[in-house]
């Protein structure tokens, strides 16, 4: 299709190539879909280009935010409109009136981080919150895990700026009956809504339906249809009829949202504790809700042991399983809330006397502060979790937001579970039990024929289930494509038709997302478009994928839940790139998703589409720690260059990079002229340009002396002045080596100095470089000859300590990917430790104090390497420093440093790389006293702030052996 008129008159972009058509084929629901067009507009004259377009044309226009629907709300054969690209403005805070006017892009968690300096805050709670927007919230009338204490979407929306599908802007708020019958006398698609909403208000029949079909009304979670229930409620008791309160839940199908005016509250309660139940049995679970709902609750979750499993061996959230007791069958999450800190206590004592008396939990935990932000994230992690089991078999949005009153919900789920059984289903429950809404989930692979017809039938039996319980099929995820088709089925009729004429007066060429809610063309259905298909072939990986069973079952780990959206203002690393561009094409997500299609059928994408959606994927690995389903870009990325490079040429700069040691070996003999070249303007400049590096990266100096050669010289496994409290081995990586061998020899002096034995082997480099580069039949000889080398020598006893965790955390990592005794490695790299973990041990043992450190008052500020922060935390670097009495410690809340090894010198990425540094870890850097120790335990980061900022960082060995007494 020719989109060339369009792009010419379009301020924004728009994309008809094959990557950003298959980008944008998935959300997080299981169905894909490649549109014809990809639009990213700018401005409201951009999005009524797009409805003209899209009339002329008669395509289907979806409006997509971050791409989280369950449901398939954003899959598209026409035009998918990615509106949260660019409308992402925060427009008015009115303190006083405690309202917000802003754009549908802006990201809920960024706007409470904005709103809270006025004590303030949106208080709907999802557990997408990181990177879900507004306006999608809107879209789906979403609600989360505070909706007991502050109800869903809906409820806070005052008002909707819209464009209709005649390509006028209106404006949906509270009109009272005049101004609508005034309004439906306009010859224009808003007077035929205004008539037709009239003329539904004055029909006391169809009053009698909604009565009838409608989930009853002390349900509140309810998303089935059109919301004219609600609209009628709200004309009952207000007077006014506010259309606003409608396009909540439409999920688009009815016209684009360009402005939102919502209700905000001011900041819950200060002080919080959390009971967590335990239980032996969902049953058992699920009877204790009305008893505790009974206590003001904030929020009432639950989970079951099978998203607890799914956390056991997580690099994540494994972490935050410590409240668990004797591996219960279900938990519920109890959040009490107070500014009174007596009151909380005493709330908190009658909730656990309710638990004992009247419930059948076996385990309390009372959790504060910190410790319930621990238990949250394994919450809200729940959906990304169950994308981490292993195999085809996955668990299946389908039914799983039905939403029922509270006194149904135990005799429903008893019901459910039953109906279960006849499928051969053992579902996972979870979720906001406190609502009436639990998240129920079948285990089905619907690469299966079998399989993808009870995908349609539970849906089908559910439905009917849960009419029979006046519920709601969805209760905040939507009808989108996999619940469309019941809509008939649980409202009836008649309700159905009045659905049907109401989006063809708002829509009456079916250009807003067409065939969801109400069934026109039957383009989709609930099992067709499905994602996974059964003709991928497993491909012959270099890299061990076993764990996953392959590596396009890897990929498949990635269910679109969009974790990797989330921007540089949240917690966590993931991902760099995408928080320096904004790019969907920069997401772990959209990179997955590319290879998977991919792999699945090589015909859908070129070589050069996938190289394009890895070229800014820095392999910080931060995905591997932070996506809940574990998909792991670094090693997709390793392992796709390698496969790229058995057929295409190698460019020269990836060599240079790749074997950087072997090349810095053969000028390391005149390391002083070298030195002076690369330093040298014109010299410098004159190098790096057909090298392909940026004018503006300063290139790395070589050390005057080996760190090898500094070992072998000054035989320093006999230099402890103390008494010897332990051996450990020192692995000499290439970049302590050769370009920062003083590095080496601080780590040395500070270890024997402290009564450590060092001994070390001339290993051989970690061969980071060539992983990153894709070189893996090189890194696999090095990383089986140094996994030989010390496999018989480190145990617990004797550990193995690195400088360098790009380097020495391979071991942990990449290793276990590249060897064939996976065993052996797996041994080995549990006594493998950065400097700073055996140190943060040794402190916590007793065995260093801080008497042996100066007294001196300073401020320190630590930027953390990426690999540390996957592979290993943050806190151990924090508490080895924190061994200097009198430093005051803080650690930059950056993620990535940009610099990303050989990522930060190439001319194309200099940019990029230096973008990312600005995000955070620069500004924050510069913003420093002169007299800050800057601490950076990375050779790239020290580069990085080297080049981006006056300071020079040092790592923490150097900082510790300058603070010894």
């Amino acid at each position: 299709m020719n989109f060339k008129h369009l792009k010419n008159n379009f301020s924004g972009q728009l994309f008809d190539d094959n990557l950003h058509r298959s980008i944008y084929s998935t959300d997080a629901s299981v169905y894909q879909e490649k549109p014809k067009l990809v639009a990213c507009p700018k401005n409201e004259a951009d999005l009524k280009q797009l409805i003209q377009y899209a009339t002329d044309h008669k395509l289907s226009l979806v409006s997509r935010l971050a791409g989280t629907s369950l449901a398939g709300q954003c899959i598209s054969s026409d035009i998918v409109v990615d509106i949260g690209r660019y409308f992402n403005k925060i427009i008015n805070i009115n303190v006083n009136q405690k309202t917000a006017l802003l754009q549908p892009g802006v990201i809920l968690d960024d706007f409470n981080m904005h709103i809270k300096k006025h004590e303030l805050f949106f208080g709907l709670n999802t557990s997408t919150s990181n990177r879900c927007m507004i306006g999608g919230m809107v879209g789906n009338n979403s609600s989360g895990t505070t909706s007991i204490k502050y109800g869903v979407t809906r409820d806070k929306v005052i008002s909707l700026k819209c464009i209709l599908s005649d390509a006028k802007t209106v404006e949906f708020k509270p009109l009272n009956y005049k101004i609508c019958l005034k309004k439906s006398k306009q010859n224009d698609v808003e007077g035929k809504i205004y008539k037709d909403i009239l003329n539904f208000l004055k029909d006391k029949d169809y009053q009698k339906h909604i009565l009838k079909y409608f989930p009853k009304p002390e349900i509140h979670r309810r998303n089935t249809g059109y919301a004219i229930d609600e609209l009628v409620k709200y004309y009952n008791q207000t007077g006014y009829i506010n259309l606003s309160k409608l396009i909540c839940g439409s999920e688009g199908t009815l016209c684009f949202i360009t402005e939102i005016k919502i209700q905000l509250d001011s900041l819950p309660p200060q002080h919080s504790s959390m009971i967590v139940a335990h239980f032996h049995s969902v049953d058992d679970c699920l009877k204790a809700v009305s008893v505790t709902m009974q206590d003001d609750l904030f929020t009432c979750e639950m989970m079951d042991d099978t998203i607890m499993d799914c956390t056991k061996n997580h690099s994540e959230f494994k972490h935050y399983r410590f409240f668990l007791t004797a591996n219960p069958k279900a938990i519920l999450f109890l959040e009490i809330r107070s500014n009174d800190k007596q009151n909380l206590e005493k709330q908190t004592s009658n909730l656990l006397d309710d638990l004992k008396q009247n419930t059948s939990s076996y385990a309390f935990p009372v959790l504060k502060d910190e410790e319930i932000k621990k238990a949250f994230k394994l919450r809200k992690a729940g959906l990304g979790l169950l994308g981490s089991m292993i195999g085809d078999k996955k668990t299946v949005a389908c039914i799983e937001d039905t939403a029922v009153a509270l006194k149904d919900l135990q005799p429903y789920i008893k019901e459910f579970s039953g109906l279960m059984k006849k499928y051969n289903q053992k579902p996972v429950y979870y979720a906001h039990a406190g609502a009436g809404e639990l998240h129920l989930r079948p285990i089905l692979n619907l690469k299966d024929k079998k399989d993808v017809e009870d995908f349609k039938s539970i849906t089908h039996d559910v439905a009917i289930l849960v009419k029979s319980y006046k519920g709601s099929l969805s209760g905040e995820h939507g009808d989108g494509i996999v619940r469309s088709d019941f809509i008939k089925l649980m409202l009836g009729e008649e309700c159905y038709k009045f659905l049907t004429q109401l989006k063809f007066s708002f829509d009456p060429h079916q250009i807003f997302n067409a065939d969801k809610i109400i069934k026109t063309s039957h383009n989709f259905s609930i099992d067709k478009k499905l994602r996974y298909q059964s003709k991928g072939v497993l491909h012959k990986s270099f890299l061990n994928f076993s764990a996953e069973k392959s590596l396009l079952h890897a990929t498949e780990n990635c269910n679109g839940s969009g974790d990797c959206r989330k921007t540089e203002l949240s917690s966590g690393g993931m991902c760099p790139s995408y928080h320096a561009t904004k790019n969907e094409k920069d997401t772990t997500r959209a990179r997955a998703n590319a290879l998977r299609q991919y792999l699945t059928d090589p015909k859908t994408l070129s070589d050069q589409a996938i190289k394009e959606v890895f070229d800014l994927c820095i392999s910080c690995k931060a995905c591997k720690r932070e996506c809940p389903s574990n998909v792991d870009l670094a090693s997709f990325k390793a392992e796709w260059t390698y496969q790229y490079y058995k057929t295409h040429k190698r460019p020269i700069r990836d060599k240079l990079i790749g074997f950087n040691d072997s090349i810095n070996k053969l000028l390391q003999p005149g390391a002083g002229v070298y030195n002076y070249f690369v330093q040298h303007k014109f010299w410098s400049k004159t190098l790096k340009k057909p090298l392909g590096f940026h004018q503006n990266r300063s290139l790395p100096q070589l050390s005057q002396q080996l760190f090898f050669n500094y070992l072998k010289k000054n035989k320093v496994e006999s230099k402890s002045k103390t008494p010897k409290i332990q051996t450990i081995y020192l692995f000499v990586d290439e970049f302590t080596n050769r370009l920062e061998s003083e590095t080496g020899r601080d780590a040395v002096e500070l270890l024997t100095q402290l009564g450590y034995e060092v001994k070390y082997l001339k290993n051989k480099p970690s061969g980071r470089a060539l992983i990153s580069k894709g070189f893996l039949k090189q890194a696999k000889v090095l990383a089986e000859y140094n996994i030989d080398l010390y496999k018989d020598i480190i145990n617990e006893q004797t550990p193995l300590l690195g400088i360098e965790p790009s380097a020495i955390l391979g071991f942990r990592d990449d290793y276990l990917r590249l060897v064939d005794d996976i065993k052996v490695a797996e041994k080995l790299s549990k006594n493998v430790f950065l400097v700073e973990e055996f140190l943060s041990q040794e402190i916590q043992r007793g065995h260093i104090s801080s008497n042996q450190f100066s007294e001196e008052s300073c401020e320190v500020k630590l930027h953390i390497h990426c690999h540390q922060k996957a592979l290993s935390n943050s806190k151990i670097t924090f508490d080895a420093i924190n061994i200097v009495k009198n430093a005051k410690v803080s650690i930059i809340p950056s993620g990535c440093c940009g610099m990303a090894g050989g990522f930060g010198f190439e001319k194309e990425h200099y940019n990029i790389s230096m973008k990312i540094g600005e995000l955070i870890l620069l500004p924050a850097v510069r913003n420093s006293k002169p007299q800050t120790y800057i601490l950076a335990n990375g050779t790239s980061c020290r580069h990085q702030i080297k080049d981006g900022s006056p300071k020079r960082a040092m790592h923490p060995v150097s900082f510790l052996r300058q603070m010894l007494k």
